[in-house]
């Protein structure tokens, strides 16, 4: 059996923009043809897919990086480079992806075949026939594509399930699952057989909800002890949980200790102890009166309801599915997370002047994208650099950090005279 995995991180990014194109009108007979240099495409999005036919995040272990295709280059004869494809991102029903850096959850991929798009294509480079005017027929310089940034993120699994099956290992979770469901989860005579969360859907009457069995919870899982730490997740998206107990002591353990513990533990983790609760006192093939009796007196003013079972001999489960059924009709459909809003990673003005021996040194993203877009050999594209320039407020902000009449201002491996 392959292992289960259920939190991830991976790099993602989205294509680049094509550049724009410098090309002039070339004809037989004609000697001054204008500017026709087309726009780049537009690069591909990162877009994520929530399906059904996955139910791990094993796929990731292998590949950890995904970059969607950049867009192609103007042309000539004002032909606009072709966009990128965008790249989809399969995910199971129920990964959240969260930003790595801020924690922040940025989509929950809820419903089967929901599309989002995390990460947009940088847009295209405009070709240089977009600068002609009156006065500027023929404009030597076009602008680069936008160029994106590769961003990590990081997909947690969350088994969307109505109700959540916790308890103690060895307490019979999987074997009632197999008993009130399809489904065949490996069982055996010993603690932590269940590595994974095991799904099945119930069929009660005219009405079916989703059963999860959750596993690891023991005492100290929400500090890591066992496996609970990494499987607790598995239990924020039910609506209901049922807690197993086994009601016989047979692993020598006191059915009302363990209830405790376990109440404990999912105090500790978020808000998982304000979920509703109905209790199946298993085992009771084994034995186990007193054990219940003294658990109901326990619960009878906290209105948690005790249901005595075996899934040995698949007794008692009529009255607790019904049960479950009727509690689940009362409650709220489940919901996703709220998602937040992907800072943008800026393009435009902000920039960074450092004084340094000799000069001073110009930096910032917005300017590495203005010095690709300039034609220094160009008068009219220097013009519109100097321009640009006063337009960002740079020059002001040089003059103010002591830039005079001829001082060097460095800008990556160019440098030129500050001008007034």
């Amino acid at each position: 059996m392959s292992s289960f995995v259920d939190i991830v991180s991976i790099e993602v990014k989205a294509g680049d923009g094509g550049n724009g194109c410098v090309s002039f009108h070339r004809e037989k007979f004609v000697q001054a043809g204008g500017p026709d240099g087309g726009d780049g495409g537009r690069g591909g999005d990162v877009v994520f897919v929530a399906t059904n036919r996955m139910h791990t995040l094993m796929d990731f272990r292998f590949k950890r990086k995904f970059v969607a295709d950049s867009g192609e280059d103007g042309q000539g004869g004002r032909r606009t480079g072709k966009s990128g494809a965008s790249i989809l991102v399969k995910v199971p029903c129920g990964t959240i992806v969260r930003d790595e850096e801020s924690g922040k959850v940025l989509m929950d991929l809820f419903r089967d075949g929901e599309q989002k798009v995390l990460l947009k294509g940088g847009n295209g480079g405009v070709g240089n026939s977009r600068f002609a005017t009156p006065t500027r027929q023929a404009p030597n310089f076009a602008k680069p594509g936008e160029k994106t940034k590769a961003r990590r993120v990081r997909l947690e699994l969350k088994s969307i399930a109505d109700v959540g099956l916790v308890g103690f290992p060895n307490v019979g979770k999987s074997t009632i699952l197999s008993v009130v469901t399809a489904a065949r989860p490996r069982i055996a005579d010993y603690h932590f057989t269940t590595l994974q969360p095991n799904l099945g859907i119930v069929r009660q009457d005219e009405d079916s909800f989703v059963l999860a069995d959750i596993p690891g919870l023991v005492e100290g899982a929400s500090e890591g002890v066992g496996l609970g730490h990494a499987f607790l997740r598995h239990v924020e998206r039910t609506r209901l949980l049922i807690h197993v107990l086994d009601i016989s002591g047979s692993e020598g353990r006191d059915p009302l200790a363990d209830f405790d513990a376990i109440e404990g533990e999912l105090k500790q983790y978020g808000d998982l102890a304000e979920r509703p609760v109905l209790v199946a006192a298993n085992k009771m093939d084994l034995g186990g009166e007193e054990n219940l009796a003294r658990l109901r007196e326990k619960l009878k003013d906290r209105d948690i309801p005790v249901f005595p079972v075996s899934a040995a001999t698949r007794k008692g489960f009529d009255r607790l599915m019904r049960a479950t059924v009727q509690k689940l009709a009362a409650l709220p459909p489940l919901a996703p997370y709220e998602e937040e809003i992907l800072p943008e990673i800026p393009e435009g003005a902000p920039f960074a002047i450092a004084k340094e021996q000799g000069g001073y040194l110009l930096s910032g993203s917005a300017i590495d994208y203005l010095v690709d877009s300039v034609n220094f050999s160009d008068e009219q594209s220097l013009n519109y650099f100097h321009r640009t320039l006063r337009r960002w407020g740079i020059i002001d902000a040089l003059r103010e950090k002591g830039a005079g009449e001829g001082d060097t201002v460095a800008i990556g491996d160019m440098e030129f005279d500050f001008v007034e």
